[in-house]
């Protein structure tokens, strides 16, 4: 039988039983899972994983950190990281003794490569660091470190057209 090209997606419905239950999921904020690796000091959620949606290439859910809470050090092993901040203000150390600092704020992004050893810092004493984590694989990889964090981090300067020479 000859598909009509001018509608190619009428038949799809029919190739593609499974894709009601299968396709588009929705994972209501209320419904998040809590059992997930855990790290000192952090309150991690999943929404997205192989667990609960069949997913091989992604872990997505939410991370809490109470004011003036830190976490533990810890890496992710082979996966990459992105941080999205919703609310708070979050400093990240990282380095071999978490050596070096930068901060994030609502709608800022930041990234985690591979075995990176780091430390979540909520930066304010009064506000809830509320983010979105997301993470290259569908199985949850949290490695706790034993490090002892230096007390006075490097800053690590914004550099940027406007600031050469760098700024916070």
């Amino acid at each position: 039988m000859a598909h009509d090209h001018a509608h190619p997606h009428e038949d799809h419905h029919h190739d593609h039983p499974a894709w009601k239950h299968d396709g588009v999921r929705v994972i209501p904020g209320s419904q998040l899972d809590g059992n997930v690796p855990s790290t000192p000091g952090m309150d991690r959620k999943a929404a997205i994983n192989f667990a609960r949606v069949g997913a091989q290439k992604l872990w997505a859910g939410t991370v809490t950190i109470h004011p003036d809470a830190k976490t533990g050090a810890h890496h992710h092993g082979p996966l990459e990281s992105v941080i999205y901040v919703v609310r708070g203000r979050a400093r990240m150390r990282w380095g071999e003794a978490l050596e070096f600092t930068a901060e994030a704020g609502p709608g800022d992004f930041i990234y985690v490569p591979p075995y990176v050893p780091h430390q979540e810092i909520n930066a304010s004493p009064t506000e809830v660091l509320e983010c979105v984590l997301c993470r290259s694989d569908g199985q949850a990889v949290a490695v706790n470190l034993d490090i002892e964090p230096v007390e006075k981090p490097e800053q690590v300067l914004w550099v940027d057209p406007t600031h050469p020479t760098g700024g916070v």
